[in-house]
């Protein structure tokens, strides 16, 4: 004999109802199906009484809803011919319910008792269109009233079940009866004075189990909508996948911390049986599912699964009074027993003087009032202060048998959370050391699903969410760069880089899912506006792990709000230079920050583009060396313009070819006034240990008197023409020497600055090709003959690459 449940969802209407005798009927064997109400139909019968109970006629709205769903049902299920008495039963049984509500309507009142009657209805119509529908294909089928086999006490609401009677009515009826297949009401039973009680929460469930147990069956399937048990909510982790078999333990823990698909009642009766629970999916029916079993499970899995509540309520009571005082815990548990509240969550600490303990929300404001009058007289002398609440916190939880065998579990869950910036607000391990779970805030929860789900269950690829500003030249590439890198990264490097959001100056477009090209390419045609401070929010209200901001812009507003995305352990890759060139405190803040949120902020590419000084300095630090001199060329801009000034070329034309090249800064100015390369250096010297600030460093420009304080570009290039013969004069004379003209950075001596110098043919940067940057790092080490590192130091393409690389610093960090 097989015995099979079907959820709300399977039941919801006709084709689904459907799509269920189709499975039974698949089946070899005599079939119990146990059958929930149809999909919503016990919320909104709830819903309606409450409607009628409090005298709002609009109850009957409900009710016309409830009626016709029954009726649709039966005309859609069963033959014409067969209809006239199936309708007539149903219709009945609606007026009965009918009657009752109008009942609670004109008493204003709705009874425990009442209730139970009224939520009885789902059950009872539905499997009473089930077993009709059996019937009219022919099939030898009966409909059981579970309330004559299953008996339990009077408490209404989650009544409490006579196993001994129910075990001995149920094997009678089977023993005494020969169908082929029997529907049986889930949720519905009766007390042993014949009134209607219900078992609450995964009533249907119950039901089949307590049948299943009665009857010493092999196994029990339970058909929902889901494909099995997953590792983790399938809404909410993307990744999380089908646990192909579980133990009854596990199963018990990851439905105690809020995996919907299993009730612990579904556990409690098959569990001392031995027998084999299946989940299954109705929609799916050739999928495996997940089988929850009494066997020992033979592969080494550390965590099973990982589940999580939400609403809950952490509370705490404390205060030095408790310390060595027998019987607060028995007290504090016992006033919330007498109120039928349920505690999700103990901890208490070593030394007595707090307990911590979590309740749904909806209990939190009883148990706050009725704690702190149990505890009256200790609070007005205060030995104890009363009770804190904190609301709007869910409890996240991992599962797994071997958790107690392996060490450093623990530290690897807590890690993982505190790297996205997950504050941990209260931690429980069980004695049985089964399952580790912590309290966090509700707004996290959704991310510590899927940092833990990376963590123990993804095959060690590290997901890194990038959120672009500046998609022009650099930004352009660097999202090129990666959209064509992503397969070779994540089969190579195991690193899956998702673009969830560009944008520019004041548009952006965000996927929370990635950005397709397409997507990105319509960011000016179908953004939306954006302000400051709405990237940072956006950012922030996705709440994503591992999220990257990726700076590819010039622009001091965003720099200067380096910070806030730091505190939100938002991640910064940048080649903008104004932050780490401005005031020396702002610098060291971002640090700082970097290192208390978890936060990585990598800036190679302020210097040198693509080229790894920075990194360079930071190994040379690291290690114990010191910088005593750096002697550099590092603007590629700057000394491509000075390599193509030939005098064949207005200087001018030389500076808008390299802007259109995309070597320059938005503005050249800021290369041409020397103000790029005095950040670098400033940069260079701050990396090397010095504290330097930008009016430390001497720059000397070589821009004639009327240049120098133009910054508009327009203006700027008006200039220039006008000064040909400064630019012509400055060739010559570096020519008549045979040397080469070069913006060199210097320190040296505590004395730093930024010129143009006449380099002549044996010095290292007389032979610097078109755009190329040069750095020599003289050090304790390398007094004699420098550390030099040498290549393209400008340019869109070797920029974004020097970007990229960064990016994938942050992800080797994470892996």
């Amino acid at each position: 004999m097989k015995i099979l449940k079907f959820g709300g969802t399977s039941v919801a209407n006709a084709e689904n109802i459907k799509r269920c005798i189709a499975i039974v009927e698949g089946k070899n064997d005599s079939t119990i199906v146990v059958v929930s109400a149809l999909g919503g139909m016990t919320d909104l019968l709830q819903t309606t009484a409450v409607l009628a109970s409090h005298k709002d006629s609009s109850y009957m709205q409900n009710y016309k809803t409830i009626e016709d769903r029954h009726l649709d049902a039966v005309r859609a299920l069963i033959p014409v011919s067969n209809q006239a008495s199936v309708l007539s039963n149903v219709i009945r049984q609606l007026n009965e319910l009918e009657t009752l509500l109008q009942g609670c309507f004109y008493l204003g009142e709705l009874s425990s008792k009442t209730k139970d009657v009224i939520f009885s209805f789902g059950e009872r119509l539905s499997s009473f269109i089930v077993s009709e529908a059996f019937k009219a294909r022919g099939k030898n089928c009966v409909r059981i009233d579970s309330g004559n086999l299953i008996k339990t006490n009077n408490r209404y609401g989650r009544a409490v079940v006579d196993f001994e009677m129910s075990d001995r009515l149920i094997q009678d009826y089977f023993r005494e009866n020969q169908f082929d297949i029997y529907v049986m009401p889930g949720f519905v039973a009766e007390s042993k004075d014949k009134q209607i009680t219900t078992l609450g929460r995964g009533g249907s469930d119950y039901t089949a189990a307590i049948v299943a147990a009665a009857l010493h069956l092999s196994e029990l399937e339970i058909w929902t909508d889901v494909s099995g048990i997953y590792t983790a909510n399938p809404k909410v982790v993307k990744q999380a996948r089908v646990i192909e078999q579980i133990s009854f333990q596990e199963a018990m823990e990851l439905s105690h911390f809020g995996a919907k698909v299993l009730y612990p009642s579904a556990i409690e009766p098959i569990l001392p049986k031995k027998i084999d629970l299946y989940i299954k999916n109705t929609f799916e029916p050739e999928s495996a599912g997940s089988r929850v079993t009494h066997c020992s499970l033979d592969d080494d899995r550390i965590v099973r699964g990982i589940s999580n509540v939400d609403n809950i309520a952490l509370m705490t009571l404390e205060g030095p009074g408790m310390v060595g005082v027998a019987g607060i815990s028995k007290r504090l548990f016992e006033v919330l027993a007498k109120q039928d509240i349920n505690v999700v969550f103990i901890t208490q600490a070593s030394s007595e003087h707090s307990i911590c303990f979590a309740v749904t929300s909806m209990d939190a404001m009883r148990a706050e009032q009725v704690i702190n009058e149990e505890f009256e007289f200790e609070i007005s002398y205060g030995k104890v202060r009363a009770v804190s609440v904190e609301l709007g916190m869910s409890i996240v939880a991992i599962v797994g048998n071997n958790i107690k065998s392996h060490q450093g579990v623990s530290g690897k869950m807590f890690s993982a959370l505190g790297r996205n910036n997950i504050n941990i607000c209260a931690i429980a391990q069980g004695a049985s050391e089964r399952n580790i779970s912590a309290v966090i805030l509700e707004k996290d929860a959704k991310k510590a699903l899927n940092v833990l789900h990376e963590a123990f269950f993804e095959e060690v690829v590290v997901q890194v969410n990038l959120f672009v500003m500046g998609v022009g030249n650099v930004g352009g590439k660097f999202i090129e760069q990666v959209q064509r890198q992503k397969l070779y990264l994540r089969e190579h490097l195991k690193i899956n880089l998702r673009l969830i959001a560009v944008a520019n100056s004041t548009q952006m477009m965000v996927n929370p899912e990635g950005l397709s090209d397409i997507e990105v390419s319509e960011l000016k045609a179908k953004g939306q506006v954006m302000q400051e401070g709405d990237f940072l929010r956006k950012i922030t209200e996705l709440n994503l792990r591992n999220s990257v901001l990726v700076d590819n812009t010039a622009n001091e507003t965003v720099a200067m709000s380096y910070h806030a995305y730091l505190r939100n352990s938002i991640g910064i890759v940048t080649c903008n230079k104004v932050a780490c060139s401005s005031s020396m405190e702002y610098y060291k803040s971002l640090k700082s920050l970097s290192k208390k949120y978890s936060a990585s902020f990598l800036y190679e590419t302020n210097v040198g583009a693509g080229l790894p000084i920075i990194d360079t300095i930071k190994n040379l630090v690291a290690s114990g060396d010191r910088i005593l001199e750096i002697q550099a060329v590092l603007s590629g801009s700057l000394n491509f313009i000075f390599n193509a000034y030939d005098g064949g070329m207005p200087f001018v034309e030389v500076v808008k070819k390299a802007k259109e090249l995309g070597y320059t800064e938005p503005n050249p100015y800021i290369d041409l006034s020397g103000v790029d390369v005095k950040r670098k250096l400033l940069i260079l010297l701050r990396e090397s240990g010095y504290f330097f600030e930008d009016v430390d460093i001497d720059v000397q420009s070589f821009l004639p008197h009327g240049g120098a304080a133009i910054s508009e570009e327009g203006e700027l290039y008006t200039a220039l023409e006008s000064q040909e013969d400064h630019f012509s004069q400055l060739l010559k004379a570096a020519n008549d020497k045979g040397a080469k003209l070069r913006v060199v950075a210097s320190f040296k001596q505590g004395k730093a600055e930024v010129g143009l110098r006449e380099i002549d043919q044996l010095h290292p940067f007389y032979h610097l090709e078109g755009k190329d940057n040069i750095v020599l790092f003289y050090t304790d080490r390398y007094k004699e003959q420098p550390l030099l590192i040498k290549g393209a130091g400008a340019g869109a393409e070797v920029t974004a690459s020097g970007i990229f690389a960064d990016v994938i610093r942050i992800a080797n960090k994470l892996n």
